[in-house]
């Protein structure tokens, strides 16, 4: 190769090198990362958290003892409380030991959510967890002020027990005693003992009587 072919090609080699720089350059303006050894350059992607915007806290393991105020109280001390419900069983009225919270700021709802989970409060570990927006049932918060009054079972039993029967239902319910009385009696037999039971007394009932009214009694 002659000295006139070596310029030239250093000359090409110069010019390539040079249209590669200058390729390189207007790539890497929007890269952020240039790797040491070459190659190209890459963009760092920036790993930002969701924002929250749920403000709905779910309450499990509520203990016995830690009601609705003194809940609302409880909670107050990180932000406004919006709303506050406990589920109840609507025969008794007693806590299922479960509940929701909301607040109107939902960092408040987050901070709580993320410092107050697994909080040890008369021997249970409150279980406190964030429900997102979309899982909100609509009608979670229905009827949220509602009381519930336990049913007076005593009061149930009193009743149906001094209802006016008539005699179709009194014959019934004396042959029901009379069959668990028979059942009764069989048992003690078969365990050897002997024993007379007492006979069940007003299980011969009079028949109702029809009154025939004449034409003189008018």
């Amino acid at each position: 190769m002659g000295a006139k072919e070596k310029k030239a090609l250093k000359k090409s080699l110069k010019k390539a090198s040079a249209q590669q720089a200058i390729i390189a350059t207007r790539e890497d303006k929007d890269v952020e990362f240039l790797p040491l050894v070459g190659g190209p350059g890459k963009k760092i992607v920036e790993s930002s958290e969701p924002v929250n915007k749920s403000t709905v806290l779910y309450i499990g393991h509520i203990p016995h003892g830690f009601y609705k105020d003194q809940m609302e109280g409880f909670f107050k001390q990180f932000g406004t409380v919006k709303r506050l419900k406990i589920a109840r069983n609507r025969k008794t009225g007693k806590s299922k030991h479960y509940g929701f919270l909301e607040f109107i700021n939902p960092e408040v709802a987050k901070v709580v959510a993320d410092e107050m989970n697994n909080y040890l409060l008369f021997e249970h570990n409150l279980q406190i967890q964030l429900v997102p927006p979309e899982k909100v049932h609509p009608k979670l918060w229905k009827r949220v002020n509602r009381t519930i009054e336990p049913v007076n079972f005593v009061e149930v039993a009193r009743r149906r027990h001094n209802k006016e029967r008539t005699l179709q239902e009194h014959q019934k319910m004396v042959q029901a005693i009379l069959k668990r009385n028979e059942k009764r009696r069989e048992r003690i037999k078969e365990a050897g003992i002997d024993y007379e039971c007492p006979e069940f007394i007003g299980k011969i009932q009079p028949k109702a009587k029809k009154i025939k009214f004449t034409e003189d009694q008018d």
